[in-house]
């Protein structure tokens, strides 16, 4: 069984029709919700970043069944650790339960924005780490007092705090990050069906825990349209995420992605009304071993249309592919 989702990307939406696109993805029939956390756009033609943890509040408390998540959230930059645990504690309790707290060890562009430089991996790994201590510690019930490389807290601890303990989805985008963080994690999250990584983080936790994937397509009655809109607003992917991570802004994205063609994304992004192809772009991930994608529908101003079309005909169609609703969200295998 493959839990379906469905993105709410900040980047191409405005706060309020982001709250009223989760209400319509719950009525449509997701299983779960996963939010973007950016201070800009990939894209200047993308045209939106607001503050994602305000969204999911009101998402939170405007849906009753849909999971949710953050995808992701760098907790070393923008935010202190200890403010991101209680971001993630009132989300949970807000929700009753539903909340998934994604990490990542983020992007320059969002980060920089702070004025403390975008330092080497190795330094923002380690940053990461510290971060994952204060977090589950926090977000367990602890009084914290932490001297790190990178932080302090000074008994630090959350006064609300959901009735069960928020689970952690830690990001990685190799075995060196599996290695790394996968022994903190609840659930791990990637952007790349990678087989081998899938077997490596159930190796090193153990247990077979949530992979969660995330698949772009661009759905439209015309396939022309869908193209033009999927190379307008989403051609930034094709950097790899290496090099996603270092560039500073959209005009940084934009530079780097000038010969990418409309039909080189095309190829990699299934566009159009032809719900098989849709429905195809899943299999690898569900042949890699994960248990839940959230799909990206690109475009803003197309979701309240493609949440109609995904609610008669994808969801139905994804359904039949990869199996039924589960009975939680966290629990499809």
């Amino acid at each position: 069984m493959v839990a379906i989702g469905y993105t709410l990307m900040t980047e191409q939406r405005d706060p309020r029709s982001l709250v009223t696109d989760g209400a319509l993805a719950e009525r449509a029939g997701f299983d779960f919700a996963a939010c973007s956390d950016h201070y800009f756009p990939w894209l200047r033609e993308q045209g939106h970043a607001p503050y994602a943890w305000a969204v999911l509040g009101a998402v939170a408390a405007g849906t009753e069944r849909m999971g949710l998540m953050s995808y992701v959230t760098c907790p070393t930059f923008r935010y202190h650790p200890a403010v991101v645990a209680q971001k993630a504690a009132t989300v949970a309790q807000m929700s009753g339960g539903r909340f998934l707290l994604g990490l990542g060890s983020g992007e320059n562009l969002n980060e920089h924005v702070v004025g403390r430089g975008w330092p080497p991996v190795n330094v923002r790994h380690e940053m990461f780490g510290e971060a994952l201590i204060i977090i589950r510690q926090l977000l367990d019930g602890e009084s914290v007092s932490f001297v790190g490389e990178h932080y302090r807290t000074d008994s630090a601890r959350l006064h609300d705090l959901p009735e069960t303990r928020v689970p952690l989805g830690v990001a990685v985008s190799g075995t060196q990050g599996v290695g790394l963080f996968g022994a903190s994690a609840d659930a791990m999250i990637a952007v790349q069906p990678d087989r081998g990584l899938v077997r490596h983080f159930d190796a090193v936790t153990g247990m077979d825990l949530p992979k969660i994937g995330q698949q772009p397509i661009c759905w439209d009655p015309d396939r022309d349209e869908a193209i033009r809109r999927a190379h307008e607003q989403f051609r930034w992917f094709g950097g790899g995420w290496k090099v996603n991570a270092e560039l500073p802004g959209p005009a940084g994205f934009a530079a780097a992605t000038r010969f990418v063609r409309p039909e080189d994304v095309a190829e990699a992004i299934p566009c159009g009304p032809d719900t098989a192809r849709h429905v195809e772009a899943l299999r690898p991930w569900a042949q890699a071993g994960y248990s839940h994608v959230a799909l990206v529908q690109i475009g803003g101003e197309s979701q309240p249309e493609f949440l109609e079309y995904a609610r008669d005909e994808l969801l139905p169609a994804l359904r039949r592919e990869y199996g039924g609703v589960p009975e939680h969200w966290l629990t499809a295998a």
